[in-house]
């Protein structure tokens, strides 16, 4: 079985360690109750008798809410990372769970929250990538610091984290690194390009790692969730941070027609956080070349026409969603 880091180290000793980078979930609160962004990573790993009974994981990841918890409480170490550790004063205090710094946007700091993790568990397994920041609003209105950050944070932050994890990995010729995704990395819409270009360069960037790090027994997935998630504070702190742009009136009826749009979809809500860390441990745990996982409604009239659908016809099928022209 692939060990995994999200950033999540596993490591000997107990059962597995994971690493996880949290910058916070995907569809929660991404930035802390300061405004300012957070980044975790868990890193699990199991050593000496109680740890013994847990089996060799460790865990390295970038946190999501309860996530590091399901994987401790099935006998995983866990490496827990943040940008402000303060943060994780309470996951700390579970069993298996270490809780260092990390931010993305510190290469540094990357390099000593890997370090302190092999050093507590040993090895490290799993990486599991899932910071997320989600940059909302018309495009013109967004300025090019916050397309920066909106980058930094999705795709460079995530590059940075695996290729440092990577040299560790390989020497042991084993590993796992799992990416959280979203559908908006399937398919987009109006009002977050933004987000959406972050998300597809992930998907780009993860399925042709994949095909490379094969060659070294290294494994890499996505998982997607789709439509919402409960249990999270992204969508309400999502409506706080919208680019705007006064002098942009052209744009108001459109804006007002997407905003009652995605009203109706939050509401639709099918799927809870557990839902979501639920997938997570199974494609860390299932023993399969999966590249894709959704978490979501399956029946999802977007995700269906974005695979069912021939080209034109999903893009007629989007127009008229938003009542664009055909």
């Amino acid at each position: 079985m692939y060990s995994a880091a999200c950033p999540c180290l596993l490591g000997p000793g107990r059962r597995l360690s994971y690493f996880l980078h949290l910058f916070m979930p995907e569809y929660a609160d991404y930035r802390n109750d300061c405004g300012g962004l957070h980044d975790g990573r868990i890193a699990h790993s199991r050593t000496t008798h109680h740890e013994e009974n847990r089996s060799h994981h460790r865990l390295l990841l970038r946190h999501r809410q309860g996530l590091g918890q399901v994987f401790a409480g099935q006998g995983w170490n866990v490496i827990a990372t943040m940008r402000d550790p303060q943060q994780g004063e309470e996951l700390a205090e579970i069993d298996g769970i270490l809780v260092t710094r990390l931010d993305v946007q510190d290469p540094a700091s990357i390099d000593e929250a890997i370090d302190a993790g092999i050093d507590r568990f040993g090895k490290i397994d799993l990486l599991i990538n899932n910071a997320g920041y989600g940059q909302f609003g018309l495009f013109e209105a967004i300025s090019r610091e916050k397309i920066q950050t909106q980058f930094d944070v999705n795709v460079f932050g995530v590059m940075d984290v695996t290729r440092a994890i990577l040299p560790h990995f390989r020497q042991n010729r084993s590993g796992l690194i799992i990416n959280i995704s979203s559908g908006a990395g399937i398919f987009t819409l109006p009002m977050i390009s933004l987000y959406s270009a972050s998300k597809f360069a992930l998907e780009g960037f993860s399925e042709a790692l994949a095909y490379e790090l094969s060659s070294q027994n290294i494994g890499v997935k996505l998982v997607l969730p789709h439509g919402g998630v409960t249990e999270t504070k992204f969508s309400e702190r999502q409506a706080g941070d919208i680019a705007s742009n006064p002098a942009l009136t052209d744009y108001d009826d459109f804006v007002g027609r997407t905003m009652d749009l995605f009203a109706g979809m939050m509401a639709a809500r099918p799927m809870s956080s557990s839902d979501v860390a639920e997938t997570i441990f199974n494609a860390a745990t299932d023993d399969t070349d999966t590249l894709r996982y959704y978490v979501g409604d399956p029946e999802n009239p977007i995700l269906k026409a974005r695979y069912d659908l021939s080209e034109q016809d999903y893009v007629r099928f989007m127009r008229s969603r938003f009542m664009l022209k055909s």
